[in-house]
């Protein structure tokens, strides 16, 4: 069976690589025909996508399904980062939306398959963490405001979903935060400012996903049936002073009273502006077990953090760091 896809968010990078990647797989791949959405027109190169613009907020979305008869929607729309507010905040952008989205698609009875991709941030941030966080835990502090309360509410609506269209397979994707200068993750545009400041007394752990391993997840997961909730990462763990010193970076050392507020500031001077959650991330860190990843999705990750961390510095260099927003 031929499948037509939707992608949603396509003006945000990592939307707009897949939605292209799927196009270029096309009929090879049982994939007849990709619409991408979004509010904006994309930058990046959508190849064979066929763009609409148009709001997943709004009952457009349902129009889009009906007409196009899409069977797989994958849900790339939700994030932390976005320079394409189109007239609505973050939250409203990643929970209402992603509400209007599953009310279409409860609608559609063509849908057959949703792909979401959500976050690490899920799991929040504290200092009563875990040393690793499986699937099967939930967040024990740090999810209160901000991008991870808003990932948190898209995976119980989806979970509503799911409950509602039985029939439906719905994939749900963890993935720690992609380290690479075209995706303008958080974590990324911390790491390409000139300095980078920390909190007295931690030295969190840190895990990266490369963007190869993140496309190639997404793209399995539309070409194959694989149900369930994954976290998606590197293997291994790189500590933040050795990232620091593999960089390059000078480490600014902040109390962590206050150090939300002045690591931002710092971080604006430096060029760079981050969510505000993200202080916590540097504080506390965040690993993830991907074991089911490999054994029940069936994906081995190609590139571990401190490779991932590596090509990301060939990637600031002088010259390179100058379009992304950065100073060497």
């Amino acid at each position: 069976m031929s499948r037509v896809v939707l992608v949603t968010g396509v003006a945000n990078p990592l939307a707009s690589v897949t939605a292209r990647r799927l196009a270029e797989i096309g009929e090879a791949g049982g994939i007849s025909r990709v619409i991408g959405i979004d509010t904006v027109v994309p930058t990046g190169d959508l190849g064979g996508t066929k763009f609409v613009r148009a709001d997943i907020r709004t009952p457009v979305v349902g129009k889009v399904l009906a007409v196009e008869d899409v069977d797989t929607v994958v849900h790339l729309d939700v994030n932390s980062h976005r320079s394409n507010a189109g007239g609505g905040g973050s939250k409203e952008l990643n929970v209402i939306g992603t509400m209007q989205l599953l009310a279409a698609c409860q609608r559609a009875s063509t849908v057959t398959k949703f792909v979401l991709g959500s976050s690490s941030a899920v799991y929040g941030t504290s200092p009563r963490d875990p040393a690793m966080w499986s699937e099967s835990m939930s967040a024990r502090g740090g999810v209160r405001s901000g991008f991870p309360k808003d990932i948190v509410e898209v995976e119980s609506y989806v979970r509503g979903f799911a409950r509602r269209r039985p029939d439906v397979i719905i994939t749900t994707l963890r993935g720690s935060q992609i380290l690479d200068v075209a995706m303008h993750s958080p974590l990324s545009d911390y790491f390409a400012g000139s300095v980078l400041p920390a909190t007295i007394g931690f030295d969190p752990r840190l895990q990266f996903l490369h963007l190869d391993d993140a496309l190639n997840v997404i793209t399995e997961s539309v070409l194959e049936d694989r149900p369930g909730t994954f976290n998606v990462s590197a293997d291994g763990v790189v500590l933040l002073s050795q990232a620091a010193r593999r960089l390059g970076r000078p480490v600014i050392v902040l109390p962590s009273l206050g150090f939300a507020g002045v690591s931002r500031r710092v971080i604006r001077a430096a060029g760079t502006d981050v969510p505000p959650d993200l202080h916590r991330l540097l504080t506390y860190g965040r690993v993830l077990d991907n074991s089911a990843l490999r054994e029940i999705f069936g994906y081995e990750p190609m590139y571990t953090s401190a490779e991932v961390l590596e090509q990301f510095r060939h990637q600031i260099r002088p010259g390179i760091l100058a379009a992304f927003g950065g100073n060497a």
